[in-house]
């Protein structure tokens, strides 16, 4: 996790409104933030608490607001049906188990993405339906090996998901969890016809999530 200053996320959020057309993303109104602690410091659970669990889980995100976390941070990629699913990067070898599933096999592939060249399997390769067959692991298994006895307990999240359990968490822990998602290679997945900004705004206001302070980060 992550610790930011009240203020630096009152800058940000003031940012976010002269950016929200290009990369918009939301978080809890600011006056919202901290019933409990209004002049404390500003906690973020980046990945959820990752760790302590395989990082883009809901068992990570869970934990990272039990240790005191006041925003949870998913990053942003897309399925080949166009939803936004939570994943530090769109190559999935190293944070799934769909290396070692043979029905997959032909989908390894390299790909250049910003400018890299990146060998594997991507979400943009997959629909949701099969990414739901998919089981998370630890993607630093030499560093965080304590993490990989929950490997392949968790699944793939959709934004969607991640949301509702932002307020299923405020619910249990008396506080009002935020989310403050992060969209991850937006210039190439529009390269590519698979836009973020757009899912991203429909989530958004599906939820009501549209304060004018909100925080972006892209």
């Amino acid at each position: 996790m992550s610790v930011a200053p009240r203020r630096r996320s009152i800058l940000l959020a003031t940012a976010a409104v002269a950016a929200a057309a290009t990369a918009p993303a939301v978080a809890a109104p600011a006056g919202d933030r901290h019933p409990h602690r209004p002049s404390g410091p500003l906690v973020i659970g980046h990945r959820g608490a990752a760790g302590w669990r395989p990082e883009h889980t809901a068992d990570a995100y869970t934990y990272a607001v039990r240790a005191g976390a006041d925003w949870i941070e998913p990053d942003l990629v897309p399925t080949k049906d166009h939803v936004l699913v939570v994943r530090h990067e769109n190559e999935i070898g190293g944070t799934t188990d769909v290396a070692g599933r043979p029905e997959f096999a032909d989908r390894r592939t390299t790909k250049t993405v910003d400018g890299k060249a990146v060998t594997g399997w991507f979400t943009e390769d997959f629909t949701l339906r099969e990414l739901r067959t998919l089981r998370t692991v630890e993607r630093l298994p030499l560093v965080r090996n304590r993490n990989t006895v929950f490997d392949g307990r968790g699944r793939v999240l959709t934004f969607q998901e991640v949301v509702d359990l932002a307020r299923r968490l405020s619910r249990e822990s008396g506080r009002r969890i935020a989310v403050f998602p992060e969209t991850k290679h937006p210039t190439y997945f529009r390269s590519i016809g698979l836009p973020l900004e757009e899912q991203l705004i429909r989530v958004i206001r599906r939820n009501r999530l549209t304060a004018r302070d909100c925080v972006v980060q892209s």
